[in-house]
């Protein structure tokens, strides 16, 4: 099967906003607030967990700044600036919080999660190092990020790709996962062979004790 492309900029098939500017630091409410995604809590991989966000009281009104499913995420700040697509755990919306970019997809055009796809991939990348602002932090402006250039297939083929790109993830941490049980159960079995001979010695020796 040979997929049909386009290239188009970033600006084209989504709006893009800055995350709500806070005038100082964000403090932890003692009661209601509202949840807060900050550049913390943005994963260098994976998904954003609602669960581990942080409560805050916002001065002014935060309501635009407030982003939920079909939202996409992206880390305009670091080493790397990469996106993520909000899931369907977000039953509550959250605030995001500048200097992460609010990107509102046509998805008539383009599904969330390929959108985030796309902009992690090594071309957008390497673009991003190209255009990022370097002082003290690496930045990369809102108008770099406006223009750069995805290649878009059908909808029906992002499904696809971000289909194959959960399931290359899923393979990945299995294969993680089964390298480190095997680490243990060979440690156990280290730890048990150790264990047997240092009986062994000591029942040796106490026996030649007896002898004499």
């Amino acid at each position: 099967m040979k997929l049909q492309f386009s290239n188009v900029r970033i600006e084209e098939v989504c709006t893009i906003q800055t995350g709500y500017t806070a005038r100082g630091r964000l403090q932890s409410a003692t009661r209601g607030g509202l949840l807060a995604i900050q550049l913390g809590d943005f994963p260098l991989d994976g998904h954003i967990a609602p669960d581990r966000l942080t409560r805050v009281d916002f001065d002014g009104k935060p309501e635009k700044f407030l982003v939920g499913p079909g939202d996409v995420l992206f880390r305009s700040r670091g080493e790397k600036n990469i996106a993520v697509a909000l899931d369907d755990r977000f039953i509550e919306r959250a605030v995001a919080v500048l200097p992460i970019f609010i990107l509102r997809p046509r998805t008539d055009v383009i599904h969330p999660e390929y959108l985030a796809w796309a902009i992690n991939q090594a071309s957008a990348q390497r673009y991003f190092d190209r255009v990022a602002l370097t002082t003290t932090i690496r930045m990369v402006p809102r108008s770099s990020l406006e223009t750069l250039e995805i290649q878009i297939p059908s909808l029906e083929s992002q499904c696809m790709i971000t289909a194959l790109d959960d399931l290359a993830e899923c393979e990945r941490a299995l294969t993680i996962h089964a390298a480190d049980r095997r680490r243990y159960l060979y440690r156990l079995l280290l730890e048990s062979l150790i264990r047997d001979q240092t009986t062994s010695d000591e029942s040796d020796a106490s026996e030649e004790r007896n002898a004499k």
